[in-house]
């Protein structure tokens, strides 16, 4: 397979040779999504503002310091205690990482246009008007699932798409998905318990020589986000069906059907980040604060839309603090007895094609995801289970993240034991989190709520039930507090870690809603303005996709209940 514009390391700069594309002139379909578009700072003035930035003078001691309280927040608790679950459950984790793939790349790591990066221990801040100029996003902002489509099927064999290879030649309006293996790559059996439904087994994302071919590489970075792109093309598949059944004036050429399925897809998507995943992630009323009263803070620029950096690089962050050490997975990986063994997080980056699918620190490669890796997402959906606050959730959005942030495997070089600095600053995502926010001129927390209107957390709040070690490195930062740790601290200590607190909550909403508002092609705007699931696809009961529960079962990975 020929080498394509969608092979992203974690953030990283991978651009084709084409020229810029705009996204007012965006078709519906088959664009190509080799494209630059803007960040932007939600508030420029402040970033430019010296007295709502980090300081940039005596620069070296103040990464020591992030790289110090980057170090601090990594909860080293084996097992994880129920203190630290929240009542969120799990898949909202990874759904706002596939969000993140799909409207933003390039935040992670430096490019050569930015002449300088985080690795080293000495940098310097860069200017806002640098940033802007030389830092572009590789995706289109705009909810169109172009890290599943890619630039679309080819419907002209003279016109062969880029994603030509993640369609089915006989089916060309359907994407790939790939089968399960029952046997690794030396002929041994598969040990475990098959997964309902046990006769289905096209639950894999497609391969070539383990490698997935989808429309964004980081999709297979670990197993449950993987399992979820797995899902979005089972959900096409499903509609495409669906349309040829139930709306035979919109299958009659291929075009057609491709067109009208995507639009399908789209906006049960967009409804859903909207009426679901905002919802379940933000404070109570955010969301239909926004939808009532408007925008106040996201417009676009000069007609254009573009990407906060205080929502990419900071506010967004905040699923990092969700990721869990160990999951209840399936009746395979679990805690439970009987088990195969438990689903650890560093299993679960194992089982991707980036380690081989089950090399190290898995016992050995498997040519496809093994069928005994089949996702249970019955165990990561239920709002109920979650509430127990038991392993069925996520855990709490707070100043404490799981070990296995600070040694992420798929980060860096394939040698965890590597001690480079530069390699252990890539496996440390507490670190980089700190250091990119710092680098990039991302305004204090203090000065995002000012402008939000919203009270600051006060010196108490800030230092609310840390550790002594916690509050030592926090230190230096109790005034100027960085954008991301701010976000994280208000949500655990004004929503207890069961929502984003209020500014991260308005950032957050304002920027995805603000971008699903302002695109004319969106479920907001396209066609019927009232768009809702009503007038979507429905299940086999006629019932209606309102959940992400809906969503699977729709697409045939959840059994229907």
């Amino acid at each position: 397979m020929q080498k394509l514009p969608f092979e992203f390391s974690h953030g990283g700069y991978i651009k084709e040779q084409a020229g810029q594309q705009r996204i007012a002139l965006r078709a519906l379909t088959t664009e190509a999504i080799d494209v630059e578009t803007d960040f932007d700072y939600l508030f420029p003035d402040s970033a430019r503002d010296p007295n709502s930035l980090l300081p940039a003078e005596n620069n070296k001691d103040i990464i020591k310091k992030l790289k110090d309280l980057g170090e601090a927040i990594i909860d080293r608790q084996n097992p994880e205690s129920e203190d630290t679950n929240s009542i969120i459950p799990p898949v909202y984790t990874y759904w706002g990482q596939f969000i993140d793939h799909d409207i933003t790349a390039n935040t992670d790591r430096a490019v050569t246009d930015l002449q300088t990066d985080i690795t080293k221990d000495d940098f310097t801040p860069l200017s806002p008007d640098f940033v802007t100029d030389k830092l572009k996003n590789l995706r289109r902002p705009t909810f169109d699932l172009d890290s599943v489509y890619g630039d679309g099927p080819t419907l002209d064999p003279e016109n062969p798409t880029q994603a030509k290879d993640f369609y089915q030649k006989d089916d060309p309006v359907k994407l790939k998905v790939g089968q399960n293996a029952e046997q690794d790559a030396s002929g041994n059996p598969t040990p475990g318990a098959k997964i309902p439904p046990e006769n289905d087994l096209l639950r894999d994302l497609p391969r070539n020589n383990r490698i997935a071919a989808i429309a964004d590489s980081r999709n297979d970075e670990n197993l449950i986000v993987a399992q979820f792109h797995t899902a979005f093309l089972r959900f096409h598949n499903a509609v495409v069906d669906w349309v040829r059944q139930n709306e035979p004036q919109n299958a009659q050429d291929n075009k057609t059907l491709f067109v009208r399925a995507q639009t399908l897809v789209r906006w049960h998507y967009q409804w859903l980040v909207v009426n679901d995943f905002l919802k379940t992630v933000t404070a109570s009323g955010t969301v239909d604060s926004i939808l009532s009263d408007g925008l106040k803070f996201y417009h676009p620029r000069n007609g254009n839309l573009f990407m906060p950096l205080e929502f990419s690089v900071a506010a967004y962050r905040f699923g990092h603090s969700m990721v869990r050490a160990a999951y209840d997975y399936n009746r395979n990986f679990t805690d439970q007895p009987g088990a195969l063994t438990d689903a650890t997080f560093r299993l679960l980056f194992a089982f991707t094609g980036k380690r081989d699918i089950g090399g190290p620190p898995g016992p050995g490669p498997n040519a496809t995801l093994p069928f005994n890796w089949i996702i249970e997402w019955d165990r990561f959906v239920d709002k109920e289970s979650a509430a127990k606050r038991q392993r069925n959730s996520a855990r709490k959005i707070d100043t404490h993240l799981a070990f296995p942030l600070s040694e992420l495997i798929n980060e860096g070089n394939k040698d965890p034991q590597d001690q480079d600095p530069i390699q252990k600053l890539l496996r440390h995502l507490a670190q980089r989190n700190l250091l990119r926010g710092y680098f990039l001129s991302i305004p204090t927390g203090q000065s995002l709520a000012d402008k939000l209107g919203i009270k600051k957390l006060t010196v108490e709040e800030l230092q609310q039930d840390n550790s002594p070690e916690l509050n030592q490195a926090l230190e230096p930062f109790l005034e100027k507090t960085p954008a991301w740790y701010y976000v994280l601290k208000e949500s655990e200590v004004r929503a207890n870690g069961d929502s984003l607190g209020e500014v991260g909550s308005r950032i957050v909403a304002e920027t995805i809603i603000g971008l699903i508002k302002n695109d004319p092609f969106s479920y907001l705007n396209e066609g019927e303005h009232d768009w809702n699931p009503s007038k979507g696809v429905k299940l086999p009961n006629g019932g209606e996709i309102r959940a992400i529960s809906d969503f699977l079962e729709f697409a045939g990975v959840l059994p229907r209940s």
